[in-house]
């Protein structure tokens, strides 16, 4: 063979190679933007049999009367004759170890007030909206980012009553018909199991911060997702959790953190140990990071991030106006 004929087939072998790297490159990063980034939607207008709260400003702060029958709120308050919502900001420690957390009390008429919302309205995977825009929509007057369902494929998603994922998968919370809140073993039942008991509302995430009044503090071999992106969780970390008191009586808690003198965040053991305090008889740990998010009243009420900027998320638990 001459040495032109060896040149022409070592470009050929060249290009051969290259046009694989590339298409091999390609495929990498489309399977990874069709996991991460492409919107896939399952279920179009997906709480269209869900009844909605009458459209009430969110500016409606002045005192209840006949002409304004909706209630008082203030920017930490809001009475009703179905609801009240108590928010306070509480700052610990010092310097490095600053922590910032925002603790919100609320009580309901009926455990019906408690709902759930997704980004654009849609069931799906990538399907992302701000904390505040979905609460927006819902005509909300208080809400936290949910679970982040749309980032995994497994799990039980019963939302507003209705079933959307029936995929057991790890330690979940359910929300019952009477005000009652249960932390549960997805594996040992279904979806359609859990309606019949009374669930209305389920969470999968977690783990587990509080059972039967104590909190729990061994977090050493909790593994929650082992995504592309995800960071260990049981570091101090910016976080939102829910836990209830007594039925229909709930504890939301977000927290900020990963900003220096502001927020450190916090551990598990920590988190669980503010529920803890605040006599919750079951607690559970929801979507933190950067989707840590606690909405009032038209505003974003904490500081995610220490940036003052949402991350978007695929669902919220919220409260409507009256």
């Amino acid at each position: 063979m001459t040495s032109a004929k060896k040149n022409r087939t070592k470009k050929r072998l060249l290009i051969v190679l290259t046009i694989f790297f590339l298409i091999t490159v390609a495929a990498i990063l489309y399977k990874l933007a069709d996991r991460y980034l492409i919107e896939h939607v399952q279920v179009a207008n997906a709480m269209e049999n869900v009844t909605q709260s009458t459209n009430k400003s969110t500016q409606q702060i002045s005192p209840a009367t006949d002409e304004n029958p909706y209630g008082t709120a203030d920017d930490w308050n809001y009475t009703s004759d179905t609801k009240t919502i108590k928010i306070k900001k509480v700052t610990e420690g010092s310097g490095q170890d600053t922590i910032t957390y925002y603790v919100a009390d609320v009580s309901v008429k009926d455990s019906s007030e408690l709902k759930s919302a997704f980004a654009k309205n849609e069931f799906g995977s990538n399907i992302v909206e701000y904390t505040s825009e979905i609460a927006g929509d819902s005509n909300a007057v208080f809400a936290v980012n949910g679970d982040y369902y749309g980032f995994r494929d497994d799990g039980i998603v019963i939302r507003n009553g209705k079933i959307f994922r029936d995929s057991p998968a790890r330690t979940g919370l359910a929300f019952y018909s009477d005000g009652s809140m249960k932390i549960y073993d997805e594996t040992t039942t279904t979806a359609e199991r859990l309606l019949a008991e009374g669930v209305t509302q389920t969470l999968s995430f977690g783990p587990a911060l509080v059972q039967n009044s104590t909190a729990i503090t061994d977090f050493a071999r909790t593994v929650i997702d082992t995504n592309f992106g995800n960071r260990s969780i049981q570091s101090s970390n910016p976080r939102t959790g829910i836990g209830i008191i007594a039925p229909n009586h709930y504890v939301f808690v977000v927290v900020d953190g990963r900003s220096p003198n502001y927020s450190r965040g916090m551990t598990l053991t920590e988190f669980a140990q503010v529920f803890e305090e605040l006599g919750c008889t079951e607690a559970y740990n929801l979507d933190g990071g950067g989707s840590s998010t606690m909405y009032f009243m038209g505003r974003v009420v904490n500081n995610p991030l220490g940036k003052g900027t949402e991350r978007g998320v695929s669902d919220i638990m919220y409260l409507g106006h009256d």
